[in-house]
């Protein structure tokens, strides 16, 4: 995943840009299910020892904002070269990757706090932090599929862009 391949530039632009809009969807998805988990784990203390639960959170993390940084250097700054009168939508979802980044930050304390997340009031701890996380990312990915999925599936974007702008590895 994360990649486009030399077969995705050949296709017309319009399909290609519909594949990235499907892509961006996937790696949603791929997100919610890792958050997902973490919280699963969290609240069943016997499958997960507080070492394992620190690393799958500080993974998501680590995966949540290395895919926002290659929307705003890659897709966004693309798609604003190409459509200026997007400028306004991406602000509004820059603005919440600062949001969610300021929650990362949250959840990465009540982690370094804990040091370990093993008593029952660290774990309720983390958990409302994921939980808040959950539901601003959940918003956020939402609108952004709907924004910037309707401008690669019906505004014709050129996509003859490098394989780098989409910048979704994790």
């Amino acid at each position: 995943k994360g990649t486009t391949s030399m077969a995705d530039r050949a296709q017309p632009p319009a399909a290609r840009a519909r594949a990235l809009s499907i892509q961006l969807a996937q790696v949603h998805a791929d997100l919610r299910d890792q958050l997902a988990d973490a919280r699963a784990n969290l609240d069943h203390p016997q499958r997960t020892t507080p070492v394992q639960l620190r690393h799958h959170c500080l993974a998501f993390c680590q995966s949540l904002t290395t895919h926002h940084r290659g929307e705003e250097v890659g897709l966004f700054a693309e798609l604003i070269r190409q459509r200026p009168d997007l400028e306004p939508t991406v602000a509004k979802l820059i603005e919440d990757h600062h949001l969610i980044s300021g929650l990362i930050e949250r959840v990465s304390a009540v982690l370094a706090e804990g040091e370990t997340a093993g008593t029952a009031e660290q774990r309720a701890a983390l958990g409302r932090e994921l939980d808040g996380l959950a539901a601003i990312a959940s918003s956020h990915f939402a609108y952004e599929e709907r924004a910037i999925g309707n401008a690669l599936d019906h505004d014709g974007v050129d996509t003859s862009w490098g394989p780098a702008v989409f910048g979704l590895k994790r």
